[in-house]
């Protein structure tokens, strides 16, 4: 690991990935806070530690960012960062209090509700896939997993053959953001498209879903594409991401009826309130409703 912060700082890190079990990518975002943080308070305040700077220390350098051009969200993401690292000191004993204890954002941190499909434009964009091809039923299924199941890119990539559970028709996703693992229900139709991409694909472990030249996991860019590219041959217009397909599973399990707290432990949601950018609270079966998703827009082709 670099060691290119305070000892202590780089302390506080060591802690959050042995004790806190934070996943590294996790670890890489508040570093890179902590050292931004660090390079202008040098610059401001040279030579005071972190951790004994005031409110109004912090309150320059969130105006300096925001005036950057940084975006409510990020400035969020950096305070809880730095809010994290303040309550370590305090629980340590190297200052006598937490300055951001209590502390947001002045005008908050306004989240709009993410870019998601509807019905129709959802059963265009799986339609768009042929499955005459080998890569044609590859790029299907990256589509239906991904609108499917909830999974974000990370997860699809990183699947195995063997998280393809056949005796209880689930994925198991062992690679979770913030290393949480999970099993997802699938739907009745994406199941059998799995299948028989599974017996088309031969073998019994190894990458389930492989590039078409040297068959080596497939790419982040590559998932990405496949879905642009399935959403211009919809005609859909606007922007369509992965992330999109994502959101859409949850919008749409929330129009089923299927509660909160089930669609976020389906999408890997340390808590429902991460849910609640785009979800309300409302009653509802669980898996029934999952693999209902796919089921109904089947029996419309």
């Amino acid at each position: 690991m670099r060691r290119d912060l305070d000892p202590w700082v780089e302390g506080y890190l060591g802690y959050l990935g042995e004790m806190r079990r934070m996943a590294p990518r996790t670890i890489v975002d508040v570093r890179c806070t902590l050292k931004k943080l660090g390079a202008f308070m040098q610059a401001h305040s040279p030579g005071t530690p972190l951790w004994k700077l005031g409110l109004d220390d912090y309150l320059r350098y969130l105006q300096h960012e925001r005036e950057a051009g940084s975006s409510e969200a990020v400035l969020g993401k950096q305070l809880s960062h730095v809010r994290g690292l303040l309550d370590y000191a305090w629980r340590s004993g190297r200052s006598e209090r937490n300055v951001l204890d209590g502390f947001s954002l002045q005008d908050g941190i306004r989240q709009s509700a993410p870019r998601t499909l509807t019905i129709d434009e959802a059963g265009r964009l799986v339609q768009a896939c042929s499955s005459r091809r080998g890569a044609d039923r590859r790029h299907r299924l990256v589509i239906l997993l991904l609108y499917g199941c909830g999974l974000r890119t990370s997860e699809l990539r990183a699947l195995d053959v063997p998280d393809a559970d056949l005796d209880r028709r689930e994925l198991r996703v062992n690679s979770g953001k913030g290393g949480r693992q999970r099993t997802i229900p699938v739907p009745s139709a994406v199941w059998t498209e799995l299948l028989a991409y599974l017996a088309e694909r031969g073998g019994k472990r190894g990458p389930l879903l492989r590039t078409e030249i040297k068959h080596r996991r497939i790419t982040t860019g590559e998932i990405a594409s496949i879905v642009k590219d399935a959403a211009s041959r919809a005609a859909i217009a606007g922007k369509v991401t992965p992330r999109t397909l994502r959101h859409t599973f949850a919008t749409h399990l929330m129009d089923r009826g299927v509660d909160l707290a089930v669609i976020a432990s389906l999408m890997g949601h340390r808590s429902p309130g991460e849910t609640g950018v785009y979800l309300h609270v409302l009653p509802g079966r669980t898996s029934a409703a999952v693999r209902s998703l796919i089921e109904e827009e089947g029996d419309e082709e």
